[in-house]
């Protein structure tokens, strides 16, 4: 099949033309991916290049997990300039979906902790390990990273985890951290780890109210099932 420019297309196949006439919701995601990476090559327009990009569901899932311009120019027609645009764009798409739950009126349940780390952290392919600082209305102060491990584990000391705790005031804490596998049920070391933060905490004054294990759209929370 002979790849055809976007300009070549009809106007109402065109995704700029069409999301200007119909909105953004009628578009696929290729077609907004299109629009991020504008231009394309004699060989391939950016339609073609950003259907490559999201050809089926799992390298949507790759395109969600990639974090450096180099995972990105691999793609035959994406040069750094492109590449940057479309990191730039899935950053923010992150950042808006924590951002409606710092909204809320604060950390009320496990699903609202759910809720705010799992756009963070549900397709990286290290485990990365959060803390969510809280105030005496349990409204989220601050969320930090403390640390990130290798595909199985992650290396996290209660000082490094009560130090930002400490220096910002908070009057609570919620953790959490992803398993690459995408299955979040906890391990050996996330129980041990979780009940010396606990402890640690109710030394301190500065209560830990929950672990969250991110998983590929799911979660496990030791407060929801009585481990805290």
């Amino acid at each position: 099949m002979t790849n055809r420019l976007i300009k070549e297309l009809p106007p109402e196949d065109r995704p700029r033309e069409k999301l200007i006439l119909h909105g953004p919701q009628v578009l696929s995601t290729s077609e907004l991916l299109a629009i991020l990476i504008r231009t394309g090559t004699k060989e391939k327009s950016a339609l073609e290049i950003a259907r490559e990009l999201t050809a089926n569901e799992m390298k949507l899932r790759n395109l969600a997990s990639v974090h450096s311009v180099e995972q990105l120019v691999k793609t035959k027609g994406l040069g750094p300039a492109k590449a940057t645009t479309i990191l730039a764009a899935l950053e923010l798409g992150k950042r808006i979906a924590c951002a409606s739950t710092l909204e809320r009126d604060g950390i009320s349940a496990p699903e609202d902790g759910a809720a705010l780390l799992m756009p963070r952290l549900r397709y990286e392919t290290n485990e990365h390990f959060i803390i969510v600082l809280l105030n005496a209305k349990n409204k989220v102060i601050l969320v930090e990273q403390i640390s990130e491990g290798s595909l199985n584990s992650s290396v996290v000391h209660p000082r490094e985890v009560f130090s930002p705790a400490v220096l910002h005031h908070a009057a609570a804490i919620l953790v959490g951290h992803n398993h690459p596998s995408g299955d979040p049920t906890p391990s050996k070391e996330d129980r041990s780890l979780t009940d010396v933060l606990a402890q640690t905490g109710t030394i301190m004054g500065i209560p830990l109210l929950d672990h969250i294990v991110i998983g590929d759209g799911i979660y496990f929370s030791f407060k929801e099932h009585g481990y805290l």
